[in-house]
């Protein structure tokens, strides 16, 4: 890698050239990091439903085009910008799209994990430090030589390229001993889920859990309230060929919306004895939110939101409902402050507590991406691991 540093690196990415066009597999440039950036060279990359969210162009003013994809990944550093202490060349690492500078008001609290500087942010296409992408082609998505343009970046990370350049607040260390193919999960999906029943609803052992739709971020927050000892563990979704693997995460009971002739909190209501301690709406649906509301225990139930709500319809809630005692919050990658906190995940999973095998359901090398985009459209996949660089050696 000493070869590289300081220069910038021509390798292959995964361009996206405009809403639901296929990805192109293209030569790039990639710049040398600035003060505070590192560059990865990217190992493994797995694909989520955001990554599709944006390639379907959904939300307008999200769009941002050619643009490199991708925010669930693990890779090695390559090189580290001026004044970044905390990695070094060959660490390996997880890049987060929810980043920590660990300097500002809300990352010295407990209460948040939204960094004032390196939030969450889907609008966000280029560097912190200057305003530009680090990402650069001379070529049209025909492969046709052009004139130099650049290529934006996308949620922090841009990992669907053998090289990529995030803020060093955007990268988190983990064990090399870690098995690399299972730690990109943490990057987002498991990390969300889990982190949802862990430290935003806190889960407590004995209680009763409710999760509306079981894709991976779902399947998720079942596996944290498995580990977290719920003694009941209810999936709802309309696809009923999730049930099996959700038997894995530790679902008890499985709700088929399809299946019933009455709203689906009147059945939780009426197998619980009154509703569930917490439920958690996963799919984005305003619709299905209140039902996961209304699925929970008056007095004391707890709903958290962890889906995406690309609508612009508002809580389907009156004020006067929460005087019945329930609680609605929302959940952003699980309350993971990624820096303090991912380490120990990491370690907590390498160790069993919890489970992140079953969610690999594919596998493919980098020149298939348009395969596992199809694969998650059709619902066939949880996560699809994609090869991006091999490892020469650990």
């Amino acid at each position: 890698m000493a070869e590289t540093q300081g220069k910038v690196i021509t390798c292959k990415a995964a361009v996206v050239w405009g809403p639901k066009e296929p990805l192109v597999i293209q030569e790039i440039c990639v710049d040398p990091p600035q003060k505070m950036e590192v560059r990865l060279k990217i190992l493994y990359s797995s694909i989520c439903h955001t990554d599709l969210g944006c390639w379907n162009g959904t939300n307008e003013a999200e769009r941002a085009f050619p643009r490199i994809l991708g925010h669930e990944a693990v890779g090695i550093v390559e090189s580290v910008g001026e004044g970044v202490k905390d990695v070094k060349e060959g660490d390996y690492v997880i890049p987060t799209f929810n980043g920590e500078c660990g300097e500002c008001k809300v990352c010295k609290r407990e209460e948040s994990n939204l960094c004032e500087r390196y939030h969450v942010d889907p609008m966000k296409r280029v560097m912190v430090s200057d305003g530009g992408t680090r990402f650069s082609t001379t070529t049209d998505k025909d492969g046709r030589s052009s004139q130099s343009q650049p290529i934006y970046h996308f949620l922090n990370t841009s990992t669907f390229t053998e090289y990529t350049v995030l803020d060093s607040a955007c990268v988190v260390k983990i064990d090399p001993n870690a098995p690399l193919k299972q730690m990109s999960l943490l990057s987002c999906g498991v990390s969300t889920g889990v982190g949802a029943a862990w430290n935003i609803a806190k889960v407590k052992e004995g209680t009763s859990t409710a999760v509306f739709g079981l894709g991976s971020v779902g399947l998720a927050v079942a596996e944290g309230a498995r580990a977290r000892g719920a003694s009941r563990i209810i999936g709802v979704d309309a696809n009923a060929s999730k049930f099996e693997k959700g038997k894995l995460m530790g679902v008890t009971d499985f709700i088929n919306p399809k299946d019933l002739t009455k709203p689906v909190h009147q059945m939780i209501r009426e197998i619980t004895g009154g509703g569930v301690d917490y439920s958690f709406e996963c799919t984005g649906n305003v619709d299905v939110l209140r039902e996961a509301f209304l699925s929970t225990h008056v007095g004391w139930g707890s709903t958290v939101l962890v889906g995406i709500y690309p609508t612009p319809r508002t809580l389907p809630l009156h004020p006067m409902e929460l005087f019945d005692g329930r609680t609605i919050t929302g959940s952003v990658f699980g309350g993971f402050k990624p820096k303090s906190q991912l380490p120990n995940f990491a370690q907590q999973c390498m160790k069993g507590v919890v489970k992140l095998e079953p969610f690999i359901t594919n596998e493919l090398p980098f020149e298939k991406i348009n395969d596992a985009f199809q694969l998650l459209r059709d619902g066939k996949s949880l996560r699809c691991i994609l090869q991006i660089s091999k490892l020469l050696k650990r």
